[in-house]
């Protein structure tokens, strides 16, 4: 960096770039871009739109209202658009106890259970939503629940799901420690989303402890925490890779459960956010210039299968 001369003559030591571990992705990427709370076919056309204005690539989106919110055709139009532009398109699963007649994860205390499900009855349904999104050919989903993961990894394994689809850690759930992450992995998650705060140090720590791919809001919204990091994204990647850099925005308005009455606002949010990612990865480039992003339907990314695996091509 320009700073170390100045730095050391004040005598400080600079801090030095963080050590680049040797984990990539399946192309021998380092890292991917990640555009989250893209509700619907508007909003992910919208980030379509502006990724190409701005140049970048975008390799993921992820969606926060649930895929119960979305009609049939709606899920199938965000398969298409995703398999069009080569984008993993990851949808929550529904329903969560937040959005549930129980009060308990509305509360300061309680709401750290928001994304959970309650009962034999909240998990049936759960299961539910992620076939039914299947059969629209959506292949990424956002877990919370460590009881959902082990029977969708098990109808998984049972052959009653593809198997390529993508069971990616919700921040709801974030692990915070090497051994949690750890657990995850054996559980059967795809990638673990880990809290938005941690240091570079602890990303290291994280990235020891397994093998999956870590997500991480390089920008995150203040639900949690509005962290603004893209300065850092050269040095969060180097410690993190295989990384999906995640860009939510600060000083922003929540969205869940979304619909048509907030689809201009949430287009406008998601724009920005695309405009974030560009601004770092002009960081990323000036300092850490060695480390390389996924193209378009990279392999590991849960990208549609348009048309495949629909009730109506069942038919013999």
């Amino acid at each position: 960096m320009k700073a170390d001369g100045a730095l050391a003559r004040a005598g400080i030591v600079p801090p030095g770039p963080a050590a680049l571990g040797e984990e990539r992705f399946p192309d021998g990427a380092a890292f991917r871009i990640e555009i989250p709370s893209v509700e619907s076919p508007a909003v992910l056309a919208a980030v379509i739109e502006e990724a190409k204005a701005q140049q970048i690539v975008v390799n993921r989106v992820s969606q926060g209202s649930g895929a119960m919110l979305l009609r049939e055709s709606e899920l199938a139009e965000l398969a298409v658009l995703g398999a069009a532009a080569g984008i993993e398109v990851s949808l929550f699963v529904g329903p969560r106890e937040g959005f549930d007649i129980g009060a308990h994860a509305r509360t300061p205390d309680g709401s750290a259970h928001f994304g959970q499900l309650r009962g034999a009855r909240g998990l049936a349904y759960a299961v539910e939503d992620v076939v039914r999104a299947v059969e629209a050919g959506i292949r990424s989903f956002l877990i919370a629940d460590l009881g959902l993961l082990t029977l969708l990894v098990d109808m998984q394994r049972a052959g009653e799901l593809p198997a390529e689809v993508v069971w990616k850690i919700s921040v709801m759930m974030a692990p915070s420690n090497p051994a949690t992450a750890r657990l995850l992995e054996q559980l059967g998650a795809s990638t673990l989303n880990v809290p938005s705060d941690v240091t570079v140090e602890q990303l290291a720590e994280l990235r020891r402890s397994t093998s999956l791919p870590l997500d991480l809001y390089v920008e995150s919204p203040d639900s949690l925490g509005g962290v603004v990091r893209g300065n850092e994204l050269g040095d969060l990647v180097a410690a993190g890779a295989p990384l999906y850099a995640k860009f939510g925005l600060r000083n922003s308005r929540g969205l869940y459960p979304a619909g048509a009455h907030l689809v201009a606002d949430a287009c406008a949010i998601a724009r920005e956010k695309v405009h974030r990612a560009a601004v770092a990865l002009e960081w990323l480039a000036r300092l850490r210039p060695e480390l390389t992003q996924s193209g378009p339907g990279a392999p590991g990314l849960g990208i549609p299968q348009v048309n495949h695996g629909r009730k109506e091509d069942d038919v013999s």
